[in-house]
């Protein structure tokens, strides 16, 4: 069996409508919706994260830059046959790695609620009310990742 390996990739990279695919037929469809009728126009500027074994995608992750040294994880998606595995903890390590690598304090996602125990087991604290994304309840949650210099 392959190796499972982390790749960043970009949008001009020929993995990213592979990508394009993996997240609409985890995050979208089985919602009845459908991904590529969002705007995506904005992904260019976001850091993309995959989990590969192969040439197979199997875990993806975006984060957006914001303000105030603030990115927004989003799209977190793990192939069917991988999740309950920990390949999604692996995944939220190193995105918070590539996150603080790249200057970023602070992590924040809006949640599906089905998954707030998910990031609550990593250190993310739940704020305000549910509220509904993509028809469904989602919470929004934050992280600090900043790690001072011992001096």
């Amino acid at each position: 069996m392959e190796e499972l390996y982390i790749k960043e990739i970009s949008t001009k990279d020929p993995e990213y409508p592979q990508l394009l695919r993996f997240r609409n037929r985890i995050l979208r469809q089985p919602l009845g919706l459908d991904l590529m009728d969002e705007d995506l126009s904005g992904e260019d500027k976001e850091y993309i994260l995959l989990v590969m074994q192969g040439e197979e995608i199997l875990g993806c992750v975006l984060l957006q830059p914001l303000e105030n040294k603030t990115v927004k994880l989003r799209q977190m998606a793990i192939a069917e046959k991988m999740q309950g595995k920990g390949l999604g903890k692996i995944l939220l390590m190193d995105a918070e790695d590539a996150a603080r690598e790249y200057g970023f304090e602070k992590i924040i996602l809006h949640a599906r609620q089905s998954a707030q125990r998910f990031y609550e087991k990593s250190g993310y604290q739940a704020a305000g009310d549910v509220f509904t994304e993509v028809s469904i309840p989602h919470r929004f949650m934050f992280k600090s990742i900043f790690v001072r210099q011992q001096q």
